[in-house]
Parts: C-alpha cells; sequence; structure tokens
C-alpha cells in the first residue's frame, strides 16, 4: 500500500509534515534515487534519503509517541539553530534515539509560556493543523485605554492582511493602567495572530503567556525554561483531539 511521502516520513518523527513538505519543495529528499515531488506516494520499501542521509521509514515497534511539555521563556527561538546566534528551545530538550524533537506550532521571540514537542511527527501534523480547531489560551498584558467597542470588535471579527480574524472568548483578569490583564482563547496558530488583533485596536501588547494548549494547562511548578514529560493519559487526551470531525 503506498502513501503520501510527507506522511510516512512524518510518522518515523523525522520532521513535521510542513516541515517535510517544504524539504519536498527543496530538492532535498530523493526515492530511489531521484528527486521527491509534493504528492509522490511511496511504500514502507522505498529507499528514501534526506539531505544525502538514509531513512528508516519504519518507527521502530519499541519506540512510543512521547509529548514534552517546554515553559519557554522569552527570548528563545523555535528553530534548530539561528544565524544570530540565539538561544534555541532544542537547546534545553533531552536527547532522542534514531527521532527528533518536533514543535507544535511555534512561539514568537518575545512570547512564552506551553510549548508542546513530540516525537510524532502526524501527530505534531494534526495538532497543528486548522480544521481541528485546538483551543490555544493566552494571558495577555496591554498597554492603552481598552473600551467595550474595542472588546466587541475583538470578539466579532477584524481583518487581519485582509484574512477574518477574532476571539472565541475574552476575559478581564484585572490589573490597571499599563500592568491590565486579559485572557483570550483562539483556536488557529496563525503566526503572531493574537498581537495583532490588540494592536489592530490601537493598544500595545507588553507581556504574552500562552497559558494552555488544549487540555495541557501550564503547571505553575514549572518554571521557565524546564520541561516536563505529559503522562500517558494526557497524550491520549490529545490524541483524541486530532479525531475530531469538523
Amino acid at each position: 500500500m503506498t502513501e503520501k511521502i510527507q506522511k510516512v516520513l512524518a510518522n518515523t518523527g523525522l520532521a513535521s509534515r510542513r516541515q517535510i513538505e517544504v524539504w519536498l519543495q527543496e530538492g532535498r529528499i530523493h526515492v530511489n534515487g531521484e528527486i521527491a515531488k509534493l504528492g509522490d506516494r511511496i511504500t514502507l520499501q522505498a529507499k528514501v534519503r534526506v539531505d544525502g542521509r538514509d531513512i528508516i521509514l519504519m518507527k521502530s515497534i519499541h519506540q512510543k509517541t512521547r509529548v514534552l511539555l517546554y515553559h519557554k521563556p522569552e527570548g528563545e527561538i523555535c528553530s534548530r539553530s539561528d544565524p544570530q546566534g540565539r538561544p534555541t528551545i532544542f537547546d534545553h530538550l533531552p536527547l532522542l534515539r534514531n527521532s527528533r524533537w518536533i514543535s507544535v506550532g511555534r512561539l514568537d521571540f518575545n512570547t512564552s509560556g506551553v510549548l508542546l514537542l513530540t516525537n510524532d511527527g502526524e501527530l505534531a501534523h494534526q495538532l497543528m493543523h486548522p480544521s481541528k480547531e485546538i483551543e490555544r489560551e493566552y494571558a495577555v498584558r496591554v498597554q492603552g485605554q481598552v473600551s467595550p467597542k474595542m472588546l466587541k470588535n475583538l470578539k466579532e471579527g477584524v481583518l487581519l492582511e485582509g484574512v477574518p480574524a477574532h476571539f472565541d472568548a475574552i476575559t478581564d483578569a484585572g490589573g490597571e493602567g499599563s500592568n491590565h490583564w486579559y485572557h483570550v482563547l483562539v483556536k488557529e496558530g496563525r503566526n503572531r495572530m493574537v498581537r495583532k488583533l490588540w494592536e489592530s485596536q490601537g493598544v500595545k501588547v507588553s507581556r504574552l503567556i500562552r497559558i494552555r494548549f488544549d487540555s495541557i494547562t501550564l503547571p505553575r511548578s514549572l518554571r521557565r525554561g524546564r520541561w516536563m514529560e505529559l503522562e500517558k493519559e494526557e497524550v491520549t487526551n490529545l490524541l483524541q483531539s486530532t479525531k475530531k470531525k469538523i
């Protein structure tokens, strides 16, 4: 039986489907000696090389799906390396054998909080897919006067770069002046969406923390720059979330 090459490679834990699709477009993947293309289908018997390295297509039966919760601090990037030499989230993670950690989406340089990583590329792809509408909750500190009209706009929706966007929920979390906090809920991982939504109303985000991804909440005991591995039940709950029928 054949399957799309990006799905087969994601199942090995090599990378997320999205990243593999980029590699295919860049011509970095060869199948049976030929450059692979987006949309190609292969079997598990195919000889696949990525950047000249042979890839074992069958995930080891002994390799279970693992998920880490990392408390990302501000000042780290979500790439594996950076030309500017900035620290990355991967500097602090445990080593994996015959696999690699795949980030479930990203948090930008100045955003902290919940970041999930897994050795299962297909799970990462499903958790990031817009059709699953996975909830993401953020604590936001804003600078500027926020009116009821602004909150109404943010919940009903505004255009960001020509595409509608909105908060699914907004809760006043207290504070005064330049130290006023809100909790907001979104169901997509568009780049810098939370900041851009607030900025569309003329207020600035001075602090942004992701406090929940789906059923996974940031524990108070987990310090910034530290990670913890999710329990089997928590991983099962995430897997159930990817099976939603939208």
